[in-house]
């Protein structure tokens, strides 16, 4: 199924469970579990995960890892978390991140 953000899940002969949906700025995102929430909003065309501090241009995934702090964003109120490599949850809250991540984005 090709989406309008150009990214796909692989969804033929998988069984990947039951979809669950967690929320993003208060707009539901459908995920799967094992499916991180960076994973879960490229598919569902959302690209951005936070906006930098002086010019507030939007940011997201980029080294999908963990090491550039690119897509952090808010989770249940905790600021700081990697969406790249945390795994969605039923029910999460995740919100965009204003500023920088621990590693400093000016």
């Amino acid at each position: 199924m090709t989406l309008a953000s150009g990214f796909r899940r692989i969804e033929d002969g998988l069984d990947r469970g039951d979809a669950f949906t967690f929320f993003m700025d208060d707009t539901p995102v459908r995920a799967y579990r094992g499916e991180s929430i960076a994973a879960a909003l490229l598919v569902a065309g959302r690209r951005h995960s936070r906006l930098t501090t002086r010019l507030r241009e939007r940011r997201g995934p980029y080294c999908v890892m963990g090491v550039c702090w690119e897509c952090v964003v808010v989770v249940d109120g905790c600021p700081n978390v990697r969406s790249c490599v945390t795994p969605a949850a039923p029910d999460m809250r995740v919100e965009t991140q204003h500023g920088p991540g621990a590693g400093g984005d000016g």
